[in-house]
């Protein structure tokens, strides 16, 4: 079993990196390299803005390259919770901002020839007890009727149709989701972003920031200092640099990942017959879907722990025993991956983009950026241009996470404490 991502092992790397010097003046730094940064690089290097783009190791291997490959519609909070939190009116624009992600993934895998597999295929949350799928059904009317009238409530005896297992007791389909390569599309969207002009320099952390006047930063690094009109921050859940501001909101926490061998026609059949997405109702769940080339991609956060080859195994093995009580028909098949990454969460689970002290960002994206991240970047490279109104985002605060300084220490206690609420809810 490789410790590694089946995306990253599966792709061709970016091999555009810069290997010139960093230096001088540009219009837009664009500070990370997942898939924020470099769909913010490519929609301004395309207005002929001079772009570098900096990433502290390699582009897309960080979140852009750890997840389990959906690009969902739908938010992570179901819709008449967010309706009653933000109102209707603010519910139903974050929701549409949600799907028009999903279409600016397709459009970009259009417009730059990137083949990554992208396929709409749909997506089915399942509820894992009967009073999830009340909860379900409850919010299904409102969401139908005022955000996605694509939604189809499935009723327990439905389920099969969509995924072969006994365990869940119902489940909502968003037609509009899909699904790719990550690895591929990381590496494409790169190769689209240089061959625009902008220009990617990998192993290079940011490790200074000064405002100079306005928007205009000095930018440090090892490599180098650089001048910028503009910065934006993409760096998601990064535990390092001078973006304090940023550690405060957000709490890095792992996310783990196993794929099994490829599996047989019959196999596929038996499990997954509508190769659709599928994520469960539990706060500690799972999310699954079929790679391209027949395994089954199965993740969770198995625990409140960080990433690292000891404990992706341990997870690993976690992820094994629910893999199997979903879908005993398939034994124990190999597993060829396991993995592990950072999900970067806000405390309300909802992504965050905006203007800090003359900073632009965007990240937060708590379970639900392979899509977001795409289209936040094009949406902050457009606010970079002048219309700040091209952020759906703008509106909502963003509170400091109440004792949290960097290092989430308190993991345990929330993994403890959410692992309660799934029994008992």
């Amino acid at each position: 079993m490789k410790l590694l991502p089946y995306w990253q092992d599966t792709a061709t790397p970016f091999a555009g990196a810069d290997a010139g010097p960093l230096g001088g003046k540009v219009d837009a730094v664009v500070i990370g390299g997942g898939f924020t940064g470099l769909s913010a690089a490519l929609a301004l290097a395309k207005t002929g803005a001079s772009v570098v783009l900096l990433e502290a190791g390699r582009v897309a291997t960080g979140a852009s390259g750890r997840n389990g490959g959906h690009v969902n519609n739908g938010t992570a909070h179901d819709f008449a919770g967010l309706a009653a939190s933000l109102g209707l009116d603010h519910a139903r624009r974050l929701y549409h901002a949600f799907d028009a992600a999903v279409d600016t993934v397709e459009r970009i895998v259009a417009e730059e020839a990137i083949d990554c597999s992208f396929r709409r295929c749909g997506k089915i949350k399942l509820a894992a007890k009967p009073q999830h799928f009340d909860k379900l059904a409850a919010s299904f009317d409102l969401l139908q009727r005022e955000a996605d009238p694509d939604t189809r409530l499935i009723p327990r005896e439905g389920v099969r149709a969509e995924v072969g297992s006994d365990i869940y007791y119902g489940g909502l389909v968003y037609e509009k989701s899909a699904q790719m390569h990550m690895g591929r599309f990381g590496a494409g969207l790169a190769t689209a972003a240089a061959r625009a002009g902008a220009r990617i320099f990998e192993d290079t952390p940011v490790t200074g920031l000064t405002r100079l006047q306005g928007r205009a930063h000095r930018v440090e690094t090892p490599r180098g200092t650089i001048e910028a009109a503009q910065v934006l921050v993409a760096t998601g859940p990064s535990q390092k640099g001078p973006f304090g501001f940023f550690r405060r909101r957000i709490v890095a926490v792992g996310s783990f990942i196993v794929a099994t061998e490829p599996l047989s026609k019959d196999q596929l059949h038996s499990i997954m017959p509508g190769r659709r997405n599928a994520t469960t109702s539990r706060i500690i769940g799972h999310y699954y879907r079929l790679s391209p080339d027949d395994r089954l991609i199965w993740g969770g956060r198995a625990r409140f722990a960080m990433s690292n080859p000891t404990s992706d195994a341990k997870s690993g093995r976690i992820l094994e025993a629910g893999l199997q009580q979903a879908f005993p028909q398939l034994g124990k098949p190999r597993l060829d991956y396991c993995w592990g990454g950072l999900v970067d969460m806000t405390a309300d689970r909802l992504p965050r983009a905006g203007e800090h002290e003359g900073l632009l960002y965007a990240m937060g994206y708590s379970g639900h950026g392979a899509q977001m991240s795409v289209h936040m970047g094009q949406n902050m490279a457009a606010v970079m241009g002048g219309r700040a109104e091209a952020n759906p985002l703008r509106d909502l605060p963003w509170p400091v996470v109440p004792g949290h300084f960097g290092p989430a220490w308190f993991l345990p206690l929330v993994g403890a404490y959410f692992g309660i609420k799934d029994r008992f809810q």
